[in-house]
């Protein structure tokens, strides 16, 4: 018997998780979600993972999107975390800044880092679906502070200073 729903994401808030957004093109045009389940799987061959909620209306738009990129947000992205939270937002209307990259996915701007990938697998874990990517291509971008979630807010994480030693 597992603990209840409720019981985990209690302990779990205290974990600071990453805040990414992964974005798609979908049948309707661009799709786009706010993420913190994202990790490194592989460094040989290069996979990654996000889970989905099986109830997500962004996982249905881009369940069968062949490839998708994942921006790793910084400090200074914190709206643009909110709004691609937000259920039933324009999120790719201004004040976005995006373009079409390769395989039509959706770039966001101002990004710290992103990676587009390729679908490697997805299974189906419980209440929700892990995307598995097969990462094609890594790009940095601008420099500075992340962002993080935790204690169910948005934070940002500074560079840390060099030890003295």
């Amino acid at each position: 018997m597992t603990v209840g729903a409720t019981a985990l994401r209690s302990v779990l808030r205290a974990h600071p998780s990453g805040v990414t957004v992964l974005t798609a093109t979908g049948p309707s045009g661009p799709v786009g979600v706010t993420v913190t389940s994202f990790t490194s799987i592989s460094a040989e061959p290069a996979l990654i993972a996000v889970a989905l909620a099986d109830t997500s209306t962004t996982w249905r738009k881009l369940a069968h999107s062949e490839h998708f990129a994942i921006h790793l947000l910084g400090a200074d992205q914190a709206a643009t975390a909110l709004r691609f939270a937000t259920p039933g937002a324009d999120r790719f209307a201004p004040p976005t800044a995006w373009h079409t990259g390769p395989y039509g996915v959706p770039y966001l701007g101002g990004c710290p880092g992103r990676l587009l990938c390729s679908r490697h697998s997805t299974v189906r874990l419980g209440d929700h679906h892990l995307l598995v990517g097969a990462v094609e291509q890594v790009e940095h971008g601008e420099q500075g502070d992340g962002l993080v979630h935790r204690h169910g807010s948005l934070q940002p994480v500074p560079t840390p200073l060099p030890a003295r030693t």
